[in-house]
C-alpha cells in the first residue's frame, strides 16, 4: 500500500481521475489555464480546425477547477462551523 504526501492510501480510490487530490492551488491553476485556453481559442491564435471541440475541452478544465475550488471552500466552512460548535459545547458542558 503506497501513501501520498497527505497520508491517504491509493487503495481508497483505485480508479481516481487524474485531477484527484490536486488541492486548492491546483484548482486555481486549472481555472487560470482553462480561461487562458479559452481566450487563446476565441482570439483566433489556435489554428484548430474544429473550435467547438477545443472549446469543450477548455470548458471542462475550467469546470473541474471550479468544482475543486468550491469543494475546498465548503470543507473549510464546515470545519470552521464544527470547531465553533465544539467550543460552544465545551462552554456549556
Amino acid at each position: 500500500m503506497t501513501n501520498d504526501a497527505r497520508g491517504q492510501s491509493d487503495d481508497l480510490h483505485p480508479q481516481a481521475p487524474w485531477w484527484w487530490g490536486i488541492g486548492p492551488v491546483g484548482a486555481v491553476i486549472l481555472v487560470i489555464v482553462g480561461i487562458a485556453w479559452t481566450l487563446w481559442l476565441f482570439l483566433g491564435s489556435s489554428g484548430a480546425a474544429d473550435n467547438s471541440t477545443v472549446g469543450y475541452g477548455a470548458s471542462k478544465v475550467i469546470s473541474i477547477g471550479l468544482v475543486l475550488g468550491g469543494t475546498v471552500v465548503l470543507e473549510r466552512f464546515r470545519s470552521r462551523t464544527s470547531r465553533a460548535q465544539e467550543t460552544k459545547d465545551q462552554e456549556n458542558g
